[in-house]
């Protein structure tokens, strides 16, 4: 009996052990349409993330939650059922683990508070802000609706990641956010270090340009501008003005782990974060050609490309591998 007990304790330290940081959870809220020109796109979104999460990213199927506008109750994005679905992946979740919540359909903002629109009564920014207070686990939540900003200055905190589709809770238009951050999570495009993975700041500064370009392309002035927060300042930043925000993002990856890929450290996150900097002082530049003296475009696209091609060749000499 004894070698027995003594065989089954060695068998314990060779058989690889399921680390608790690869325990993922997944809350998709598609609200409330408000019409039928609605319906099909947040269903294609919602069915997109989830089909992505599980099939792309390896979420166990039993760990990702998608409510929506259905007419089955247990799966309606109704306010008790998003109170049930926390509390139950709160009470699952340890430290290590991450819990990613995406909300996709309209938002408002009463002048004093924001919210998103749910079926039935809706939730507030300050009761989201409840329903995520004491979960032990690291939280992504990424509000992809109009008026969302205030999410962020309500929701931020330490071991958060908030990331809103505006950057005031004036842009109460439609946004396509979430049709650009979805495509992110798994476009190799956007994996900017180069370590095969597609952290959160790259899934962000990913869909951030692209939507920049969607307004340019249309000759559109762009209505959202996308913030991200994850120091807990209570202050957000774009993408192109990334300020301190970004370290935590840039280290929180929804795939599985992978302790073979090569980290982002402080000085690549910079680095990264100064070329999308650049990128769209360029596009703007570009925008403004036409105003401005061909002389003074010249050399201030000159000198945007030059400093470009530096930080480019610093980025590559530091994801060699």
């Amino acid at each position: 009996m004894r070698a027995s007990a003594v065989m089954a304790a060695m068998l314990l330290l060779i058989i690889p052990v399921k680390s608790a940081a690869d325990e993922r959870f997944a809350l998709i809220v598609s609200g409330a349409a408000g019409g039928p020109e609605y319906v099909a796109q947040y269903d294609r979104w919602s069915t997109q993330l989830s089909k992505t999460l599980i099939e792309a990213l390896k979420f166990d199927p039993a760990r990702v939650t998608v409510l929506s506008e259905t007419s089955r109750p247990a799966d309606a994005a109704t306010a008790e059922n998003v109170r049930r679905m926390i509390a139950s992946v709160a009470s699952r979740m340890t430290r290590d683990d991450v819990l990613f919540i995406l909300l996709i359909g309209h938002g408002t903002f009463d002048g004093s508070d924001a919210k998103f629109n749910l079926v039935g009564p809706d939730l507030e920014s300050a009761d989201w802000s409840a329903l995520l207070k004491g979960i032990p686990g690291r939280v992504v939540l990424v509000n992809t609706s109009s008026a969302s900003f205030p999410f962020l200055e309500r929701l931020s905190g330490p071991r958060r990641i908030i990331i809103t589709a505006t950057d005031s809770p004036a842009q109460r238009y439609d946004t396509v956010f979430p049709e650009y951050f979805i495509r992110a999570l798994t476009d190799p495009g956007a994996d900017l270090d180069k370590n095969e993975r597609v952290s959160m700041w790259e899934a962000f500064a990913a869909a951030s340009a692209a939507v920049r370009r969607h307004y340019q392309q249309r000759g559109q002035l762009s209505t959202e501008h996308a913030l991200l927060d994850d120091n807990g300042d209570l202050v957000g930043n774009e993408a192109a003005t990334p300020g301190d925000d970004g370290s935590l993002a840039s280290r929180t990856y929804l795939d599985e782990s992978r302790p073979d890929a090569r980290p982002t450290d402080e000085v690549l996150l910079k680095l990264l974060q100064r070329k999308s900097t650049l990128e769209a002082e360029i596009e703007d530049l570009k925008i403004r050609r036409q105003f401005l003296p061909a002389a003074e475009y010249a050399k201030e696209f000159e000198r945007l490309m030059i400093e470009l091609s530096k930080v480019s060749h610093d980025i590559r000499q530091r994801t060699k591998t």
